[in-house]
């Protein structure tokens, strides 16, 4: 048995960072359409184009700040990241108008794909390979948790210029926790020519980017489409984000304990679930409770494929592998958002759903290639000795 490292002070520290620094993007967030449409007089496609530029940015960011985390090391790239959002919050403050947005919102694209990617990579070194899907259940709970308490923040605070400050306060704090957290990472020296997209990751990348076409469904259409049957749609959307915090935190080790396909296909089945009651349109109890049911299945196929993709790779490619695979999600979120709007407006809301329900069964069908048994596949104590040799 190799004994791995306690969750210690330091791990929580990052956690803790984790929340502070996307609990400044959701403070200021809401508030972004209102000051550039009212405030700045901007029209409503300039609103799009604001708010739109972040995923770009995030998107193209992931290709960077994966190699930055593992040739720089991990603290580097969580540091840049938390800086980047401190200055995008200084970004919606200076006097620019709406080219203070614009500059605003890609600091926070390039931020957030840095903060992401460093503290994943960062929790699976100090957790261990064999608590990957714990750890990042953890790193993926301070996540949900600060972009959800975030919005409710923002409103409180009232003003766009309170939330824009909080996110400078917020992200400067956490940058400073972090910067006292030690890293015991070494970075390895990378010979030859780096691929962009590794063919080993790109099932992967697939099977997480089909899982996540119903995010766009979920956050644009299910308000919309419960106003008809009791209009649950507000309480059920708190429900899907409850039970995604919840499960991630108190079950995101799952995948480490059972095999990751079985957390991986149970977790597509509760999606499916709950997004054909939900396509039907169901009265406020059973809509609330499909939406809880999505929401706890939606919290294993990520963890289940980065974890098992974690441990087939070195430790010093696995920010570059959580950087390919963020910008699966990014791809799909955004290409889906597109299509499902299409799709609502032709169809109506319930082939929406149907059409995320759909993008299910294709994840179910890249994730055979990425939890076949695989022979030239070291066994994950394997793999956590050679690196732990590898870091001295």
């Amino acid at each position: 048995m190799v004994s791995r490292p306690p969750l210690g002070a330091g791990f929580w520290a990052l956690i803790g960072a984790t929340f502070l620094g996307f609990l400044g993007i959701g403070t200021a967030l809401p508030a972004i359409g209102p000051h550039v449409r009212h405030d700045l007089g901007g029209s409503d496609q300039t609103v799009g184009f604001v708010v739109g530029i972040f995923s770009f940015v995030a998107l193209a960011s992931r290709f960077v700040s994966g190699p930055l985390a593992d040739r720089r090391g991990r603290k580097i790239a969580t540091l840049a990241g938390l800086l980047s959002c401190s200055l995008a919050g200084a970004a919606y403050l200076a006097p620019l108008g709406i080219a203070g947005m614009y500059l605003g919102r890609t600091l926070q694209g390039f931020g957030e794909a840095c903060l992401y990617t460093g503290a994943a990579a960062w929790a699976v070194e100090v957790a261990g390979i064999q608590r990957s899907g714990q750890a990042l259940g953890y790193v993926s709970s301070g996540i949900w948790g600060g972009i959800s308490t975030g919005p409710a923040l923002g409103q409180w605070l009232g003003t766009f210029e309170r939330a824009a400050f909080t996110q400078l306060i917020a992200a400067l704090l956490a940058f400073a926790i972090v910067f006292w957290v030690p890293e015991h990472y070494k970075p390895e020296p990378h010979a030859g020519q780096r691929r962009w997209i590794p063919k080993v990751l790109v099932p992967s990348g697939l099977a997480v980017g089909f899982v996540n076409v119903h995010y766009p469904v979920i956050t644009g259409f299910l308000v919309l489409h419960l106003a008809r049957f009791g209009n649950s749609g507000p309480t059920a959307f708190s429900a899907y984000a409850l039970l995604i915090l919840l499960s991630r935190f108190f079950l995101g080790g799952l995948p480490d304990r059972i095999h990751p396909s079985i957390t991986y296909y149970g977790g597509l089945v509760a999606m499916a679930l709950g997004l054909g009651v939900l396509a039907v349109g169901p009265p406020p109890a059973l809509a609330i409770s499909a939406a809880a049911v999505l929401g706890f299945g939606f919290s294993f196929p990520w963890s289940s494929t980065a974890a098992r993709v974690l441990q087939k790779i070195p430790s010093g490619e696995r920010g570059s592998a959580l950087g390919v695979l963020s910008a699966f999600v990014d791809l799909f979120v955004g290409v889906s958002s597109f299509v499902a709007g299409a799709v609502a407006k032709h169809f109506g809301y319930s082939a929406a759903f149907v059409l995320a329900a759909l993008a299910l069964a294709a994840a179910a069908a890249a994730g055979r290639f990425v939890f076949r048994p695989d022979g030239a596949t070291a066994d994950a104590a394997e793999v956590e000795v050679r690196d732990e040799c590898v870091m001295g």
